[in-house]
């Protein structure tokens, strides 16, 4: 089976190249386009999988990720729906998290903006490698697609000003409730911890979550960043480190 991924673009994004490397040469099929072009009537539905990439799309003029949301809303909200039914996956990194969320896709797939990511608590660009505590539990959502056989702590690079997870206490129960929380800033050790272990003052160390299915994925690290061994900073002292590489192959074999 040819699994087809489309790899999303616009003004400002910066990360799709790395993005559509990472699936192609795990074996997928990728078409990387402009967001223009899909108007020219380029359905969704043809493919298994969509990565909304990082960077800074219409230069954040009016928040992280907020007009390319709006852009995805006004023309492609019934593709997303159909896209959706069809048992399709989406990953959105970092701006694409922030696209994801301001769409509502996530958390609820419902299309109802219920969380945001905004300016982080440091009042700064935070750009560096964190530690991350995957959910270990089969069952998990996140587990069961895109976080399969990967150990509890991981490490993956951040780059983002409006990276802060927040929600109201209500919403917060219902992601916990539902076990939508696939990634968790923590330290060295494993802990939950504040600034710098927590990049940006995320509510509850949220990196990442899921809808309740697992099958669309928003996260504010970059996997297409830890990818190769010799993008980890220290590679040569270090096992082999390529987590970025198990998340993409995850969604692979999801389809195999």
């Amino acid at each position: 089976m040819s699994i087809k991924t489309l790899v999303l673009r616009t003004a400002g994004i910066n990360c799709d190249a790395e993005s559509e490397y990472a699936f192609r040469s795990l074996g997928s099929q990728v078409d990387r386009l402009h967001i223009n072009r899909l108007k020219q009537r380029v359905s969704l539905t043809d493919y298994q999988i969509i990565c909304v990439p990082g960077g800074f799309s219409y230069g954040d003029d009016l928040g992280a990720g907020k007009i390319f949301s709006l852009e995805l809303l006004l023309w492609f909200k019934d593709q997303l729906q159909q896209f959706l039914k069809k048992d399709g996956l989406i990953i959105g990194i970092c701006n694409g998290f922030q696209v994801l969320v301001k769409t509502g896709i996530l958390p609820d797939t419902d299309f109802v903006q219920k969380v945001t990511l905004t300016d982080n608590d440091s009042g700064r660009f935070e750009d560096r490698w964190i530690h991350l505590k995957v959910p270990q539990d089969p069952s998990h959502p996140a587990r069961r697609i895109w976080l399969k056989s990967l150990p509890e702590i991981i490490q993956l690079p951040v780059a983002h000003g409006e990276g802060k997870f927040f929600a109201n206490d209500k919403v917060l129960d219902t992601i916990n409730g539902s076990e939508q929380v696939a990634l968790r800033y923590v330290d060295a050790s494993g802990k939950v911890s504040g600034y710098p272990a927590n990049p940006n003052g995320s509510l509850e160390s949220i990196a990442g979550i899921t809808d309740t299915q697992g099958k669309v994925f928003g996260l504010m690290p970059h996997p297409e960043r830890c990818f190769q061994e010799h993008h980890h900073p220290f590679w040569q002292q270090k096992e082999k480190v390529t987590f970025g590489r198990k998340i993409f192959q995850n969604a692979i074999d999801y389809f195999k």
